[in-house]
């Protein structure tokens, strides 16, 4: 079987990549001509793990090619997945107009037996929509239009992928489900679960799944509130909680806030799509004021601990990607909390394994940027940890608190005990752990005549 993959982006690389180590014969189509030559020539638009090696294989190999030519990739093309952009407009709701282009530009060249399938995170309806747009292309010759939303998190996108939960399907007619099935045959007979639907139910289920997982975000971190204020800490809270089987582990970390291109951009439409069929989400509505509140409270915490010292000045940022192994800044909490800080007069140092390049673009020269993690923490007065990067989790505190000037650790990821901070001289604020306990911590004073005794209300651990 042959399948075309219009848009080389996340989903459309990932994806195509992915179906080539199954053994099909893809190509990945991109408008953009730089994209597709970077390509060619082996350099990556994105970074994922695992993900070039895996390019490299599937060209080796002759399976994966790239081409700027939709119509001579597509006129053999069994499947033609379209996986192309759905950014969102400024009333919360989704631009579908890449989608439409996409669809307007392979419908004079399918063939007749070809199946479409949207890839694409898209509303309710879409599919249908774009069966009506393919077929008044084609002297209304009708195409068989199916949903496959994708379910890939930015990190572990390949595993995802083999080793799936499950594979959503919404087709209006038996044999494009057939056709479906044997295509992702090597994976339903690895035990991966088939879910075959109607094409609006499989565009629902991808919005209301995102928008569930948003939800335990936003929960934890409001129980990670209360459990500051009434002394409790809310890694045994969620511990407790996530082992029933009814709700299980995963989201249960407080943070500052989701991001990325996903939980964002999904829950603004689902809410827009409530309100397109007479039925708001109040839920996902609040959720969504709710996170970027987190992020200008998060930011405002480092500002009120600073501006008591009297002295604090200069921060660093570890991580600026929405989350660890990803060089995806798309919302992330970086972008709201670095702009507060520098507003407040803070002077922001930044650190990112793998999103500097990213975060470059949209921060610019107005933050100064580190590629040696050490680097960046001397001589500063705060450090404030936003990425849960493996790199900050291995970090050596004692030599982080020998290089800062000043003592503050804001671990918005929980990556470190308390105990181990305030051991190497560390002021640690966490989220989720009881403030108003004094504690007392040996901070050692540069130009001080040594450690001095302070005593240290965390505000929060």
């Amino acid at each position: 079987m042959n399948v075309v993959m219009i848009g080389a982006g996340y989903v459309g690389l990932t994806t195509g990549a992915c179906f080539a180590s199954l053994g099909y014969k893809v190509c990945c189509v991109d408008i953009d001509e730089g994209r597709v030559a970077d390509l060619k020539n082996g350099i990556m638009p994105i970074y994922e793990p695992g993900l070039a090696e895996l390019i490299v294989e599937g060209r080796k190999a002759g399976r994966l090619r790239f081409s700027a030519d939709i119509g001579a990739s597509v006129a053999d093309a069994d499947f033609v997945f379209l996986a192309v952009g759905t950014p969102s407009t400024t009333d919360g709701d989704i631009d579908l107009s890449f989608v439409d282009a996409a669809a307007r530009g392979i419908a004079p060249f399918l063939s007749d037996n070809a199946v479409v399938v949207i890839k694409s995170t898209v509303v309710a309806g879409t599919a249908k929509t774009v069966a009506d747009i393919i077929s008044s292309k084609r002297a209304g010759r009708r195409i068989t239009v199916a949903s496959n939303p994708e379910f890939l998190r930015e990190g572990s996108a390949i595993a995802d992928f083999r080793n799936a939960d499950r594979i959503v399907v919404g087709a209006d007619d038996e044999g494009a489900a057939n056709s479906l099935k044997e295509l992702y045959r090597p994976l339903i007979e690895r035990g991966v679960p088939f879910v075959a639907t109607s094409t609006i139910d499989a565009e629902l289920i991808k919005y209301a799944a995102n928008a569930f997982l948003a939800l335990k975000i936003g929960f934890i971190n409001d129980v990670a509130n209360i459990c500051e204020n009434a002394g409790g800490d809310v890694t045994a809270v969620a511990k407790g909680v996530g082992l029933d089987r009814r709700i299980g582990q995963a989201f249960l970390r407080p943070g500052p806030g989701f991001g990325g291109s996903c939980f964002p951009k999904d829950t603004r439409a689902f809410a827009a799509t409530g309100k397109r069929f007479d039925a708001p989400q109040p839920l996902i509505e609040t959720l969504i004021n709710c996170n970027e509140k987190r992020k200008s409270e998060l930011a405002h915490r480092i500002l009120q601990v600073l501006g008591a010292t009297g002295h604090a000045k200069t921060v660093t940022i570890l991580g600026v990607a929405f989350k660890a192994e990803t060089d995806d800044v798309r919302e992330s909490a970086a972008l709201s909390i670095i702009p507060i800080l520098q507003r407040a007069g803070m002077w922001v140092r930044a650190h990112d394994p793998k999103a500097q390049a990213s975060a470059r673009k949209m921060l610019g020269a107005s933050v100064e940027w580190h590629d040696e993690l050490y680097a960046a923490v001397n001589g500063v007065d705060a450090v404030v940890v936003l990425t849960e990067w493996d790199d900050y989790r291995r970090m050596n505190l004692s030599r982080v608190a020998e290089l800062m000037d000043g003592h503050h650790l804001f671990d918005f990821r929980n990556l470190f005990m308390p105990e181990d901070a305030t051991r190497h001289g560390l002021v640690h604020h966490s989220l989720g752990r009881a403030i108003g306990r004094a504690e007392k911590t040996q901070v050692n004073v540069r130009g001080g005549g040594g450690p001095a005794l302070i005593e240290v209300a965390a505000s929060p651990r």
